[in-house]
């Protein structure tokens, strides 16, 4: 994969970046009706997959909060063309790195030395780059380590490309750019903390201690001396990202197994830490054929306030729609009904909820459950075009629900879809049902 020797750090040069990619994707366009007009050919499909090139050719070469966006957009299935999906997907692990001077520059900033100065090896290429950095091999005293290196000016750059994308987000999800800034808040904040290699490293010490109990989990162990803000030095870690995993056509058996390890490494820290690892895309997980399951990556937590916590759990008891007074309290505390609501909107709104909390729920009120069901993820990728198609919501221009789901929502939807992918059947009776008097 071709290397970057330079990154567009500041806003007039990324600002040009988005501004050259809309007049390519203008140019698709007429390329495209002139086509159509003179053959009669209408392609859809191919005009998808060039216009997704060209966005993520413009996205990776930016690489910070512009590109994890896209990463975030890539995980939604449905809410994208599939030729987006696909293209994004690349970011979650395999996006064009950083040259070697460059990396070396940051090393000299952070350390006044060359990465050859500190480690006894260290690997000229990267071995994975994403949105926010990239990973190096190294060895030092007979270890093998993961060197994380961030890109420079991502942390600088965030609100700003947060500008930029405001436009597109509105236009997408039909949200008035007002509701837009209560939600970007909550993710330029979560970005913020990525960028901050050090807070990483302390809640990494954190979480993988609480979690150690979790047989079939693996965790590297990280090393203050060799890391600061701008890079993170771990232990190396041994397996296959999920789609090489799954083209070893793992047994029903290990699927099982680590769908199992999966799902009880979140229920934990969701129902028990309260703070979740709120990235739950297949490149941060390294699978092993014996079932063991490695995290590498708790750049984005999202710490649950209490409050919060008790009614999203709350609000997706089963037949909780069946006490309406109970359930319309519920909805108005969360904002997903406003008191500017009108009476038919209420109504509408109530049963739209109604379905989409019931499906988001139903596994973990459930004792056992089937994640290779193909019926229920049909239902769960349609439900982005109710919020797409349903005028209604369409004409609603407010944005609903708390800034504090958006992480979580993103968690469950991200693990839904690994547990998917690998086709596991899991014990999913929960820690949940520790908030309910009468077990569920």
């Amino acid at each position: 994969m071709k290397e970057q020797d330079k990154i567009y750090s500041s806003r007039s040069q990324r600002t040009g970046k988005f501004i050259t990619t809309g007049a390519k994707i203008g140019r698709n366009y007429l390329k495209h009706y002139s086509k159509k007009l003179i053959s009669g050919e209408d392609n859809q499909e191919e005009l998808q997959e060039k216009n997704a090139e060209d966005v993520y050719d413009a996205l990776s070469n930016l690489k910070g909060s512009a590109l994890k966006v896209a990463q975030m957009l890539s995980m939604d299935q449905g809410l994208l063309p599939q030729a987006y999906t696909n293209k994004f997907a690349q970011a979650q692990y395999s996006a064009p790195p950083l040259s070697f001077p460059l990396v070396v520059k940051t090393f000299q900033q952070h350390f006044k030395k060359a990465p050859s100065e500190i480690f006894d090896e260290f690997s000229r290429n990267s071995v994975a780059a994403a949105s926010i950095g990239q990973v190096h091999k190294a060895k030092l005293d007979g270890k093998n380590l993961a060197i994380k290196i961030q890109y420079p000016g991502v942390a600088n750059s965030i609100q700003s490309d947060l500008k930029m994308v405001r436009p597109v987000v509105g236009a997408m999800f039909n949200i008035s750019q007002t509701e837009i800034s209560h939600y970007l808040s909550e993710v330029e904040e979560r970005l913020l903390e990525e960028t901050d290699y050090l807070l990483e490293l302390k809640r990494s010490r954190e979480i993988t201690e609480a979690c150690a109990h979790i047989e079939g989990l693996e965790f590297p162990k990280y090393y203050e001396d060799l890391s600061s803000a701008k890079v993170l030095t771990m232990d190396w870690l041994d397996g296959f990202h999920l789609d090489k995993f799954l083209a070893l056509n793992p047994s029903q058996e290990i699927r099982n197994k680590i769908g199992q390890v999966i799902w009880d490494f979140y229920d934990f820290q969701i129902h028990i830490l309260q703070q979740v690892h709120a990235d739950p895309h297949p490149g941060n997980f390294l699978f092993q054929e014996d079932g063991t399951v490695g995290v590498i990556d708790f750049g984005c937590i999202k710490e649950l306030k209490e409050d919060f916590y008790r009614k999203y759990f709350q609000i997706m008891k089963p037949a909780i729609s069946d006490d309406d007074e109970e359930f319309s309290e519920l909805l108005y505390h969360l904002e997903f009904l406003l008191k500017s609501d009108k009476t038919e909107e209420v109504s509408h709104f109530k049963e739209i909820y109604k379905e989409v909390l019931e499906l988001l729920g139903r596994p973990f009120f459930s004792e056992t459950f089937d994640f290779s069901d193909k019926s229920y993820f049909e239902k769960i990728y349609a439900m982005s075009d109710i919020f797409k198609d349903d005028k209604m919501v369409k004409n609603a221009k407010a944005g609903r629900g708390p800034k504090d789901a958006i992480y979580l929502n993103r968690t469950y939807f991200g693990l839904y879809s690994m547990l998917h992918s690998l086709g596991a059947k899991v014990i999913t009776n929960s820690a949940v049902d520790a908030l309910f008097i009468e077990k569920v």
